[in-house]
């Protein structure tokens, strides 16, 4: 069974074309590709729902689950999960973000990047970290110039990163610089409003696109207290497997993998954590069911003594 929720398909839903999945020369949009994996897992046999789950107890199998306004009746069960609740991109709530999010406003420079919208065009990037640096210095491969707003007074980016990027010929980066509205025609992003935050200055500044680096959410707050997650929030996994903190629960895509994010990647390791699922269920199956060992009592001269006298600390 699969739960997907209200808004099925994460963040593929939310971008226009898809460039970077396999067997797609032509690309293909977010929220087709998403339906054609759903109807391909129905074909064979997945139960999905569009119910919320709300709520997950993990402390022991089988693991227990409700779904949200139904808190008040008995859970549904599972020998195994696989959470797979992905992460959202920090955004920043510029006014005209809403307007031009996917039409020049982006948080994925990978997934985005090559489209034509940018190609040849200013581009802007905000963060100032190692992801913002990777982010900037991938983008200049379209862009005609990229621009990287710095919130601070200097980078937080590693000296090799930092380096990197300030020496490149096609980047210019603004420190002490905010973006503070996006502007377009209507349909596309044509300009930000920046701010200079020591001198109050407001200046525009030319850009077809602009794409955030300052962080994802991972979607665990369902989990919380139930398993292991590194400092950001990201669920633990055992390297090159989905195993994580608790057997019999695995975990896939974005949830556990703050460094690629991708949409192939996520596919791969939701298919490592399904092998490894039924491999689980299938060693157990084999197994048996654990046999019933009774714990000897203690005896003298024959005589069996009553559990609390046999106990040394009574």
């Amino acid at each position: 069974m699969m739960a997907n929720g209200v808004a099925p398909g994460g963040q593929l839903t939310t971008t226009t074309d898809v460039e970077n999945y396999p067997g797609f020369p032509k690309g293909i949009g977010g929220s087709k590709l998403m339906e054609a994996m759903r109807d391909q897992s129905e074909r064979f046999g997945t139960e999905i729902i569009t119910e919320t789950v709300s709520k997950v107890d993990i402390s022991k199998r089988p693991f227990k689950y409700w779904l949200e306004d139904a808190e008040d009746q008995e859970p549904n069960t599972a020998d195994t999960l696989i959470i797979a609740t992905g992460a959202s991109a920090r955004r920043l709530n510029l006014p005209g973000e809403d307007q031009y999010w996917q039409s020049g406003i982006s948080a994925c420079a990978v997934c985005d990047g090559a489209a034509p919208i940018f190609r040849g065009n200013p581009i802007t990037v905000i963060g100032g970290g190692d992801s913002a640096a990777e982010e900037a210095i991938f983008l200049t491969k379209y862009g005609s110039k990229v621009t990287v707003l710095v919130r601070k007074d200097k980078l937080r980016a590693s000296p090799i990163m930092a380096r990197r990027l300030s020496t490149h010929p096609k980047v210019e980066i603004f420190y002490n610089t905010v973006a503070v509205e996006a502007k377009g025609d209507g349909r596309l992003l044509q300009s930000l409003s920046i701010k200079n935050v020591k001198t109050g200055e407001i200046s525009d500044l030319p850009a077809n696109g602009l794409f955030y680096a300052v962080g994802h959410e991972p979607a665990t707050n369902l989990f919380k207290g139930q398993i292991n997650v590194d400092e950001d929030g990201y669920i633990l996994t055992k390297p090159g497997t989905s195993y994580t903190s608790v057997k019999g629960v695995f975990a896939a895509g974005d949830v556990q993998d703050k460094r690629y994010r991708q949409a192939i990647t996520s596919a791969g390791s939701g298919c490592i954590a399904a092998l490894e699922c039924e491999r689980l269920l299938a060693e157990e199956e084999e197994a048996g069911p654990e046999p019933i060992v009774e714990a000897k009592k203690s005896e003298v001269n024959g005589v069996i003594l009553p559990e609390y006298k046999s106990n040394p600390l009574l």
